[in-house]
């Protein structure tokens, strides 16, 4: 660990900081200055700018106007490496792996250990496995990466960034794919880096994390610093009004009722993924919202793969009351079933590739007969705009130009255009902001009220208790219960994803 600072002196100071990409400008003068041995939050919308900030205090991005300095003293770096040279670490949202290296090799890239000429396999693995048990990862450090589930790439990411006895952290979402002990895991990481003197800059939508875990709050909105304050002055109500810059009604829908007796969108019957999921059994009515809980690792991803026909699987299934076999997803939107990824950029989308690209992908029978209409996916593509709130303001750019929010929200349209019956919706709101994230709460209780049978598979308890009429819990591959809305709770919820329930609905 870095040795102690004083308390109250100044690690970084951003002095109108302006950053633009081309002729579009997305920093805007920002200035404010973050302490050593402090854990800070910094909060915004997606395209606020904190990523981007970050990218420039991590040597990711060059800065075009202002000034960084780093122990009062000017930076510029050259890249991340000059950054790390001064302790200053990030840990990106988006996953920077090589997949088929290993665990220890991806710790150490680029920063490789050597015993002559030769690499120092052993000393890697060994500082490797000693960095793994930090962040709580049980895994031989000669894994390949490749065969890791997503959160344990994530753990694999903040233990990379670990081993670099960085000064300075900048966690970006991390615990977006952890499980509750995970999580709690890393929040003792953090405390122990703090009382070791290091600065934590802490990125995230979930702002009863922040509240839990943050000494001082700094707020973002529009590429434009707006406020810094003590955590422990503002409720999360205000933080959350002081990104959206207004007053943020309820963030949860009202829960309209489902006709009890309605004939099912959707039953499935005994239907097991081998390795995955075993025997599970459940339905879904029009117009109800069913969730889907459990730890990570409980087969809640893995089960949704195997009924779109992704993963080998057997039982039954019947759409609207007729049995169905759904080889692929292109079987399964033919009758009706579409699923949005939990990997929104890895599976979700083609980021690529353009907005109406995108959008039109899963329905190109319609489009494209006998040959493509371009004017028609154009068409398709502004109702979408509209009809989901997706902010761009170009209808020709690439998906990758749009921030995580309005990109969810362009998958979510995507797979809406079969015009399904059922959807699935994996992890819907994973790292987007709170307005996005009350956006896409509304959104779905829209395609409920329409007729839809929705899908949520959600790891944030909160959302599922907030937004769904039931909820089934699944642990190690078997579904254990099915909670109606009266009886959720958190406490509830995990003690069934835990198997520590002492009674099942």
């Amino acid at each position: 660990m870095t040795q102690q600072q004083p308390k109250r002196s100044v690690a970084v100071e951003f002095e109108q900081v302006v950053k633009a990409f081309g002729p579009v400008q997305v920093l805007h003068g920002v200035s404010f200055a973050i302490e050593p041995g402090r854990v800070y939050g910094l909060l915004g919308e997606n395209g606020a700018g904190k990523s981007t900030l970050m990218k420039i205090l991590a040597g990711y991005e060059s800065i075009t106007g202002g000034v960084v300095r780093v122990n009062g003293e000017p930076q510029r770096f050259g890249s991340s490496r000059d950054a790390e040279a001064l302790g200053i670490v990030l840990i990106h949202q988006e996953f920077n792996l090589a997949e088929d290296l290993s665990v220890a090799q991806n710790i150490f890239l680029g920063h490789e250990k050597r015993k002559g000429w030769l690499l120092d396999d052993a000393a890697m693995e060994r500082e490797a496995a000693a960095a793994l048990a930090q962040v709580g990862l049980q895994v031989d450090p000669r894994t390949k990466v490749r065969r890791l589930i997503v959160a344990e790439k994530q753990l694999v990411e903040i233990a990379k960034a670990v081993s670099r006895h960085a000064r300075l952290l900048i966690m970006d979402e991390p615990t977006a794919t952890l499980t509750p002990g995970e999580t709690e895991r890393l929040f003792k990481l953090i405390a122990q880096l703090r009382a070791d003197g290091v600065t934590v800059v802490y990125i995230s939508h979930k702002l009863d994390e922040v509240e839990r875990i943050t000494d001082e709050v700094v707020v973002m909105r529009d590429g434009r610093f707006v406020t810094r304050a003590p955590t422990a002055e503002l409720t999360r109500h205000q933080m959350a009004n002081l990104m959206v810059g207004r007053e943020l009604a309820d963030l949860y829908p009202p829960r309209d009722v489902v006709v009890a007796d309605a004939a099912p969108a959707m039953q499935v019957r005994n239907f097991s993924v081998p390795g995955w999921a075993e025997d599970a059994s459940f339905e879904v009515r029009p117009g109800e919202i069913l969730g889907f809980a459990g730890l990570v690792g409980a087969g809640r991803t893995e089960l949704f793969e195997g009924l779109m026909g992704l993963r080998p699987a057997s039982g039954s299934v019947e759409i609207q009351g007729r049995a169905v076999q759904l080889r692929n997803p292109r079987d399964a939107a033919k009758h009706g079933f579409t699923y949005l990824s939990e990997d929104r950029k890895g599976k979700g989308l083609h980021v690529h590739l353009g907005l109406r690209q995108n959008l039109t992908l899963m329905a190109l029978e319609r489009y494209a007969t006998p040959w493509l209409h371009p004017e028609a996916e154009r068409s398709a593509l502004a109702a979408a705009v509209k009809d989901y709130g997706i902010r761009t303001g170009d209808l020709d750019a690439r998906a990758s130009s749009l921030s995580g929010g309005n990109q969810q929200k362009l998958a979510l349209a995507k797979v809406l255009q079969p015009q399904p019956k059922v959807v699935v919706l994996d992890e819907p709101t994973r790292g987007v902001d709170v307005g996005a994230k009350r956006d896409i709460y509304f959104l779905i209780q829209k395609l409920a009220r329409e007729g839809l049978a929705v899908i949520v598979v959600s790891s944030e308890l909160m959302e599922l208790i907030g937004l769904c009429h039931r909820v089934a819990v699944m642990r190690a591959g078997r579904l254990v219960t099915t909670l109606q809305a009266d009886q959720l709770t958190e406490e509830e919820l995990i003690a069934h994803a835990t198997g520590t329930a002492t009674s099942h609905a």
